[in-house]
């Protein structure tokens, strides 16, 4: 099975309001926002831009999340290394995490299950 593209950009920061208004100045509009400093952006049909506060001891980090027709469909190729296999997530998806050959790690997000 293979992806079905970019489904979003995972961003963490140490400021959700200036991320956030640092993206609705290069176009992006504001989806909605949590009462725990992170929200979803989206500009256009193209990938939504997720953004979450993170403490100061945290180093900001940025994540591309792959989109999967189906968690129940993915049977990666013993090239793929999982880390996490697909699980439910607090916002409605399956996500799954996988490394590639250079040791980053990529996320994969499937629909609920039914």
């Amino acid at each position: 099975m293979t992806t079905e593209g970019i489904e979003a950009v995972f961003l963490t920061t140490h400021n959700w309001g200036k991320a956030a208004k640092f993206f609705q100045e290069l176009g992006y509009t504001l989806e909605f926002a949590t009462d725990h400093g992170s929200g979803q952006l989206r500009n256009g049909e193209g990938p939504y831009v997720f953004i979450a506060e993170v403490p100061e001891d945290q180093e900001p980090q940025t994540r591309l999340v792959l989109k999967a027709p189906a968690a129940d469909a993915f049977r990666p190729d013993p090239v793929v290394e999982v880390v996490t296999p697909f699980e439910d997530t607090h916002y409605g998806t399956q996500e799954m995490t996988v490394r590639d050959p250079d040791g980053r790690l990529w996320s994969l997000q499937a629909p609920a299950k039914n």
